[in-house]
């Protein structure tokens, strides 16, 4: 068996398992370098969304109202996708702690230091709680995405769900900056490249995946250098997915497959 990870670019992955494919945080329409278009996705079984930032909740509501598929996010993104006219019944919202279970897969959500606001089309604002999510895809192979998180201590989170790969981002798209409205100029990610390092030692993963970028840039460099710096371990093992690639997982071992033409 294994486990087949597409990287999308932002922080979206299509997971494909032994029995369940799972969207994350479809950003496909506004990237300039997305590998695909939402209606080419295969339908999943189960979609994932971190919080209501446009680069994370991305297509999700063309995909549901395609496919049918079930939805599993914070409050503001269930908000938002009903107002977009996916039903209700379709989109579950859960928060740190509540385990649910979508299309037969168990869904842990567990603690990300984010936010999560939107705007409906009456113009309200939205909040709700980001979230980072953890799968077993199969049997050993436990998937951690970080939904967008700040460094904090994670080490609890490793001890207690043991995942063993870890979607960690370590920059920012910057190719995207002149979509966020205001003066400032962002400097950083959610993490840099030693947060997120150091965020892999804690969680204690045996292979660090980069994310959150659309080019590598230096800081994913500087990841791939410093994760091998923390691991006390001496097996972690790190890669930088270019954006249309696919990780496959064989139990600890891995494999990036060429992104196709």
């Amino acid at each position: 068996m294994s486990t087949r990870l597409t990287y999308h670019g932002a922080a979206s992955f299509e997971i494909v398992g032994p029995t369940h494919r799972i969207l994350i945080d479809p950003f496909l329409s506004q990237n300039p370098l997305a590998p695909c278009a939402p209606d080419e996705l295969e339908t999943p079984d189960v979609i994932l969304v971190s919080h209501a930032a446009f680069d994370h909740y991305g297509d999700t509501a063309a995909i549901a109202k395609r496919t049918g598929a079930p939805v599993v996010c914070d409050a503001a993104v269930r908000a938002m996708l009903i107002d977009e006219g996916v039903s209700p019944d379709q989109v579950s919202a859960t928060t740190w702690g509540i385990v649910v279970e979508a299309a037969g897969l168990p869904i842990r959500p567990v603690e990300c230091h984010h936010w999560s606001s939107g705007t409906l089309s009456d113009g309200r604002q939205v909040v709700g709680n980001p979230i980072a999510f953890i799968v077993e895809t199969e049997p050993g192979v436990r998937i951690y995405h970080y939904g967008d998180t700040c460094i904090f201590d994670m080490r609890l989170i490793g001890e207690l769900y043991r995942p063993t790969v870890g979607l960690l981002g370590c920059t920012l798209p910057r190719e995207l900056s002149h979509l966020i409205p205001g003066p400032a100029t962002f400097l950083t990610g959610e993490m840099d490249a030693d947060e997120a390092a150091r965020t892999a030692e804690m969680l204690g993963l045996e292979i660090a995946v980069a994310c959150h970028y659309l080019a590598k840039d230096a800081e994913v460099d500087r990841f791939l250098e410093l994760v091998p710096k923390y691991d006390t371990t001496g097996r972690r093992q790190v890669v930088a997915p270019e954006v249309g690639q696919t990780l496959v997982v064989d139990g600890s071992d891995w494999t990036l497959e060429e992104a196709a033409a």
